[in-house]
């Protein structure tokens, strides 16, 4: 065979290859898979839940991702119903979604139990470290990172705020949720605040809305001066009526939430969670992009809030201090 038969033999291969490997006339080229995200809440879609996840979503936009069109998200609310999550945790599994958002301690806990495989991330989870969620908040290990809501100071100046608007403050009732894994580090830490300040603590559980008329009668007969309020999706719910059962049975009442105080409560001190969901989406773009979650440390809030509703303070016969008028980042009343 001559070297002009055997280039024509090449070409001839090389051009079976192409037929044989080029996709069918009409059929293009699979796009790339547009990520998809899962999101899941102990909580309802209420209006504050969507507040917070248009910053998440302001978060993904900062970092060029358009909902719908460069990723997906499939959202799932257990509406204050914990025992619906573990089923709702596995629908996001079964849709083999790459990043699952929970939203608080409950969520977290029902993913967990769903997948070790599907990365983690939270946004307003109390301690989880203290929680057994991470290893370790710098290690997280495992499949668990995202962000912490409550700093190691933040409860001992809830308390501080308390008395400096209750001065004769001597005994405060503390009201969690014990179906809430995030309400034991909480009041753990009011504990070791309140033994430093010596005061005395009275731990009131409810845990579910049809509690809190007997937690608040528990308070009266305890004697509480005052009341702390933990961080919890259900209390969170029922904001407007724990502001008016404080008020029914005048008990200053302290929360770590703005959205307590917007409904009526005295005041609150916090970590802004807008500012943790939008940098939320810095993690989901992390996992994306290959990092695994247990090499992401779990970052503590650097934003924090002061807010004090002046009506509320009337209405209990208090003198809200100057000074913490002026730090105040949000005043709600006339």
């Amino acid at each position: 065979m001559n070297g002009r038969a055997r280039a024509a033999l090449g070409l001839g291969a090389v051009l079976l290859l192409a037929l044989v490997v080029a996709p069918p006339p009409g059929r293009a080229q699979p796009a790339h898979r547009t990520p998809r995200l899962g999101f899941l809440s102990s909580s309802s879609s209420n209006p504050e839940s969507q507040r917070l996840l248009a910053a998440f979503r302001r978060g993904l936009g900062d970092l060029g991702y358009v909902e719908g069109s460069s990723i997906a998200i499939d959202y799932r609310w257990a509406d204050l119903k914990y025992e619906r999550l573990p089923r709702l945790a596995a629908e996001l599994v079964e849709r083999k979604v790459d990043v699952i958002l929970a939203a608080n301690a409950p969520a977290v806990e029902a993913v967990r139990r769903a997948t070790s495989e599907i990365p983690i991330v939270t946004t307003v989870l109390v301690d989880p470290a203290a929680a057994g969620l991470v290893a370790s908040l710098s290690r997280p290990g495992g499949n668990v990172t995202g962000l912490s809501l409550v700093a190691p100071e933040v409860i001992g100046k809830q308390l501080e705020l308390l008395r400096q608007m209750v001065p004769a403050l001597g005994r405060v009732a503390v009201l969690g949720n014990s179906a809430n894994p995030g309400t034991g580090p909480q009041l753990r830490a009011v504990e070791s605040a309140a033994a430093a300040m010596s005061v005395r603590i009275q731990p009131i559980d409810a845990r579910a809305p049809e509690d809190l008329d007997r937690a608040f009668a528990s308070m009266t007969t305890g004697r509480a001066d005052g009341l702390i309020v933990v961080v919890d999706a259900m209390l969170a719910t029922e904001r407007s009526r724990i502001a008016r059962l404080a008020a029914r049975h005048r008990l200053p009442a302290l929360y770590g939430l703005t959205s307590h105080v917007t409904a009526g409560g005295l005041a609150s001190y916090g970590a802004d969670l807008a500012d943790l969901y939008r940098r939320a989406a810095v993690y989901v773009d992390k996992i994306l992009k290959g990092t695994k979650p247990g090499d992401l440390p779990v970052e503590q809030p650097t934003t924090f809030e002061l807010a004090i509703n002046t009506d509320a303070a009337r209405a209990l016969g208090l003198t809200v201090p100057p000074a913490l008028m002026l730090r105040a980042d949000h005043v709600v009343g006339r």
